[in-house]
C-alpha cells in the first residue's frame, strides 16, 4: 500500500482552501472543484467543492503527530479562529490510549489530532 486520501468536503471552497494552506498543507489543484492537500510524506486527501451538510458535519480525521505539544503550540500560534470564521482549537486532553486535541475547520469537519500511547 502506497496511501490513503479521504475525501473531504466543504462549504466554501475558497475559504477552506485558505485555511488547509494556512495550517501548512501544500496544495495541488486537481481541477477546478478539487484539490489534494499534503503535508510531507503520504499524508494527504482530496478537499471537494462539494457540501452535504450531514456529509460534513459527520467527517472526523485523525492526524497522528510525533510531538502532540509541539504540535498543539504551533497551530495555537496560527491563531487560524481569528482568521477564519467557526475554526476552533481545543486544549489537549489525555485518554487511556493516549492524548489528542481538536480542531474543527471552516465547514465543521473535526480534526483529532494525536499520540498513541
Amino acid at each position: 500500500m502506497k496511501s490513503l486520501r479521504p475525501f473531504v468536503g466543504c462549504a466554501d471552497f475558497a475559504v477552506s482552501k485558505s485555511f488547509y494552506s494556512a495550517m501548512g498543507f501544500e496544495e495541488v489543484v486537481i481541477s477546478p472543484d478539487m484539490s489534494l492537500f499534503r503535508l510531507p510524506g503520504r499524508l494527504a486527501f482530496y478537499l471537494q467543492d462539494a457540501y452535504v451538510k450531514d456529509w460534513v458535519d459527520n467527517t472526523m480525521l485523525f492526524l497522528e503527530v510525533e510531538d502532540l505539544d509541539q504540535h498543539h503550540t504551533e497551530t495555537v500560534a496560527l491563531n487560524l479562529p481569528s482568521q477564519f470564521k467557526g475554526v476552533r482549537v481545543s486544549g489537549i486532553r489525555t485518554e487511556e490510549w493516549g492524548r489528542e486535541y481538536f480542531i474543527h475547520d471552516p465547514s465543521g469537519v473535526l480534526w483529532h489530532v494525536g499520540t498513541f500511547v
